[in-house]
């Protein structure tokens, strides 16, 4: 089977220093260093950033599901934390991601239908880090 291939670009642009600008589907953000490497702390670094990408991915889709199920969450946040090599190049090499939900009566079936279709059907960025890195999931409802 032959996957239909659209191309998402950035760029970025070296400020000084460090720091970076990014344009990002219209918006921008500055990624920099810490200042014990040469940097002046004026945004996040890259590689949590690759963090956010797994967690923002996944929520949509947990979500967008949850909507479609008519299940009603009051609120939700999906923690990712990685694990990186102390050798360079550092790498992630296992991801946890935890989901917390808050609200009443919330179906747990439900939420783990949601999440594993997330995981093993629509989020993109989660299918490529699979290839590399160890991921593991945790489902938390908070009262």
């Amino acid at each position: 089977m032959q996957l239909k291939m659209t191309t998402e670009q950035i760029k970025v642009n070296w400020l000084e220093n460090m720091a970076f600008e990014a344009e990002i589907n219209g918006h921008k953000i500055v990624i920099d260093a810490a200042g014990e490497v040469g940097g002046e702390n004026r945004g996040p670094r890259p590689k949590p950033l690759m963090l956010v990408a797994l967690a923002g991915c996944t929520g949509m889709d947990v979500i967008s599901i949850l909507k479609k199920m008519r299940v009603d969450v009051e609120a939700f946040s999906v923690k990712v934390e990685g694990d990186l090599t102390e050798e360079h190049p550092k790498q992630f090499t296992q991801m946890r991601v935890i989901y917390e939900f808050k609200g009443q009566d919330l179906p747990m079936e439900k939420l783990e239908k949601a999440v594993n279709l997330s995981e093993e059907r629509y989020c993109g960025v989660s299918a490529m880090y699979r290839k590399s890195i160890g991921i593991s999931t945790e489902i938390r409802i908070v009262r």
